[in-house]
């Protein structure tokens, strides 16, 4: 494991740390102003300004002439022929991708390669080798990938005891917790398909997968009008990071399969999040629409709870009316026999208001008021 250098720079302000990793997997950390890190990977200031946290980017993947600019949530990097430029190293989800960098940049026969130079033989073993760009690309993608992956695993696993406790309870603390994850839910759909957009569109354009390229175009740069065959005496004079990312592309500059192949291979792993979280958004909807249903249901046992409690309530008046205007105005006395007049008058009201109240509920069940 190589040791990490830190260089310190006094900058008059709005510095940040980088670690830089080249093609041989050498990684030293970096306090360098915007401005530094703009001169030193030849790209224009409004490209950095994605990089910066402070701004709330969206995910994207810039190609450029000489560098491949990713802000990818919290991978905000810039790959060059040379070196990868990775922003914040020390932060606990960038500090994996260094040691990912670290162990996957450098060539597998960087040793072989050199040996067959020093012996005075022109080689081809880099053409089985991946450019350096599409090494540091590949790591990034691939982290990103498995971070939003593991993201929508918690989601999941976090979401399915909510919906299975509102099936069989309604409350007001279930309602909020759904709701909370619905959000979450929805700002991780949208941070997936802008990722997953950014690669749809690099797999739609072939120019933008061939300016991915930087190797090549390096290559072509550093030869001129030469051969793509050059001699081992010109060879052994480029230096180790050059020779394992332009020793790639001797062979038809205008293909793009490897490149290709790659950024399927990511899409594949993206589209298969996206449609994991299209898959809990349509469970919610379908638990939220059981609920609505639900609420439905208890709404018009309400409904027919007041129907049958208004009948009642217009049969009780009704009985209340009758036994009132005739209680006042028949003479009984409970000594001489007339009490029996009243009684049969608040016999026949009371059967007579059941009637009214069967004869209500009759009717509203037949036109479907309330159930059977």
């Amino acid at each position: 494991m190589e040791e990490v250098v830190v260089e310190k720079k006094k900058m008059t302000g709005g510095s940040s740390i980088w670690s830089v990793l080249d093609s041989t997997g050498t990684a030293h950390v970096i306090d360098s102003d915007k401005y530094s890190i703009i001169h030193r990977v030849q790209i224009d200031t409004r490209d950095f300004r994605i990089l910066d946290p402070l701004l709330s980017y969206p995910s994207k993947i810039l190609c450029r002439e000489s560098a491949i600019v990713l802000n990818l949530e919290h991978i905000k990097a810039i790959i060059t022929a040379k070196e990868v430029l990775l922003r914040d190293p020390f932060a606990i989800n960038v500090i994996p991708i260094v040691e990912e960098l670290r162990r996957r940049l450098p060539p597998t026969n960087i040793t072989h390669h050199d040996q067959m130079l020093s012996d005075g033989h022109d080689s081809d073993v880099f053409k089985e080798e991946s450019p350096f760009e599409f090494r540091a690309l590949e790591v990034a993608l691939e982290a990103i990938c498995s971070f939003l992956d593991a993201r929508t695993r918690e989601l999941e696993a976090e979401i399915n005891p909510v919906l299975e406790e509102l099936t069989t309870k309604i409350s007001s603390r279930n309602l909020d917790c759904m709701r909370k994850i619905k959000s979450s839910m929805t700002r991780l759909t949208a941070r997936v398909q802008k990722i997953r957009e950014e690669l749809e569109q690099l797999l739609d354009d072939d120019d933008d997968m061939d300016d991915l390229y930087l190797s090549r175009k390096l290559y072509n740069n550093t030869c001129g009008s030469t051969s793509f065959r050059e001699s081992p005496t010109t060879i052994s004079r480029m230096s180790r990071e050059s020779r394992a990312s332009t020793a790639t592309f001797r062979g038809n500059e205008n293909d793009i399969e490897e490149l290709e192949m790659l950024l399927e291979a990511y899409f594949m792993q993206i589209d298969s999040t996206f449609n994991k979280l299209n898959a809990l958004r349509e469970f919610i909807n379908d638990t939220e629409d059981y609920i609505n249903i639900q609420l439905d249901n208890h709404r018009n046992q309400l409904i027919q709870l007041e129907l049958f409690l208004s009948s009642a309530t217009i049969c009780f008046d009704l009985y209340s009316l009758v036994s009132g205007i005739f209680g006042m105005n028949l003479p009984f006395s409970w000594n001489d026999g007339h009490g029996y007049l009243f009684k049969w008058v608040c016999i026949i009201t009371t059967i007579f208001c059941g009637l009214i109240f069967i004869l209500i509920i009759v009717y509203a069940r037949y036109k479907g008021l309330v159930g059977s």
